[in-house]
Order: structure tokens, then C-alpha cells, then sequence
């Protein structure tokens, strides 16, 4: 579908939207305060955004219990490398270009929280050990510095009605994810992709 009105430039852009309010301005820290360090400790989840020059941009899911990102210090973080599906997409942009955003939730809190730095790729072992869960450490951790951190107000989560059963999809509206990638690639059983899948969930998680 053509776009007929495109917006070319920031100064257009703009125009379009008042300016933002003091208090939206003025809540973005450069380090992490105690709020911070509460909000990331309570959060299960976060998505990492990142970008490789000629390739374009990835944003991930990571996730574990509570307290799994560790905050080294008020301007860093280490987040560990579980096992995944070793496409490694995060990492290898994070090689040749080092920005990212992160965004942390919690379940049943509407706000989250914002932070945009740079990161990199760590083996260090005292880091590792830290993130060791049943017997396994993890093979590398991304830690990022903070160039910014901000609280995100509620207003899309609430739209979403996220954390109640409003939008939940009802029981098979969603194929499994096993017939959706049997259906994509072709030439595998939907019974052996259901396979794999519930044999990487049930032993590859750590």
C-alpha cells in the first residue's frame, strides 16, 4: 500500500504533537535510583532492542524468576544469555555496534521501565556464577551500560488490557507453534515440530 503522506523529517514530525510536558522531560535519569533497582529486581521480563549496520534491527524477549538481571551498579546491568534458538541475533549486533533498549514489565503493573545505553558481550565468571540456575551458568551475559533510564507511563498497557483476560486468545485460535512452523518451512510433520519444540522446552531452558 502506497503512503501518500509520509513524514519526511523531525522538524514535520513535530508540528504534528505538543510539546512534551515538563514532567515527562525531566523524570529521564542518567543512572539508576533506587525505583529503578525495585522496578528491575521485580521484573520477570524485558525485551532488548539492538542494530547491526547493513542488516537493520532485532528486539528479543528475555525472561526468567525476578532479579535475574543483576544491577552491578547505578549505571550497569548484566542480563544472562539463557539457552535460546541460537540464531544469536542480539549478540552478533551487539559486535559490531553496541547501542540497545531495554524495557522491563512486570506482571499486573501497567507502568514500565525505559533504558537505552550501550552493551556488550562478558564471559566474565563472577558475573556467570551470579546467573548459575539448577547447576548451569550461562555461556556469556550482556551487560549494558546506562546512558538513560526513564519510568513509562501506563496508558498502551492499559489500552492493551494486558494483564486481564479481556484479549486472551480463546483455545485454538492460536495454532501451536510446532503447526505454524510445520506450516511455514514445509516438509516437516506437524507431529515432529511439536516434538522438538515441547523437547526444548522441557530440557533446554537452562
Amino acid at each position: 500500500m502506497a503512503d501518500d503522506a509520509p513524514v519526511r523529517d523531525e522538524q514535520g514530525l513535530r508540528t504534528l504533537f505538543a510539546e512534551p510536558s515538563d514532567l515527562a522531560v525531566k523524570k529521564q535519569l542518567d543512572r539508576l535510583d533506587q525505583h529503578c533497582r525495585n522496578f528491575i529486581a521485580h521484573s520477570p521480563f524485558l525485551v532488548i532492542g539492538s542494530t547491526r549496520p547493513g542488516k537493520g534491527t532485532d528486539v528479543s524477549p528475555r525472561g526468567d524468576a525476578p532479579g535475574f538481571v543483576q544491577v552491578i551498579d547505578d549505571k550497569t546491568l548484566a542480563i544472562p544469555d539463557r539457552p535460546g534458538n541460537n540464531r544469536i541475533d542480539t549478540m552478533s549486533n551487539l559486535v559490531h555496534a553496541p547501542e540497545v533498549g531495554l524495557i522491563f514489565f512486570i506482571p499486573g503493573i501497567d507502568e514500565t521501565l525505559r533504558v537505552n545505553g550501550t552493551a556488550r558481550v562478558s564471559r566474565d565468571e563472577a558475573l556467570l556464577a551470579k546467573a548459575e540456575v539448577q547447576g548451569k551458568r550461562p555461556k556469556v551475559a550482556v551487560v549494558v551500560d546506562v546512558r538513560e533510564v526513564f519510568l513509562h507511563c501506563g496508558k498502551a498497557l492499559k489500552r492493551a488490557r494486558l494483564w486481564s483476560a479481556d484479549y486472551r486468545a480463546r483455545p485454538g485460535e492460536i495454532p501451536s507453534l510446532g503447526r505454524m512452523i510445520a506450516d511455514q518451512i514445509g516438509g516437516l510433520s506437524v507431529e515432529k515440530a511439536e516434538a522438538a519444540v515441547e523437547e526444548s522446552y522441557r530440557k533446554r531452558l537452562y
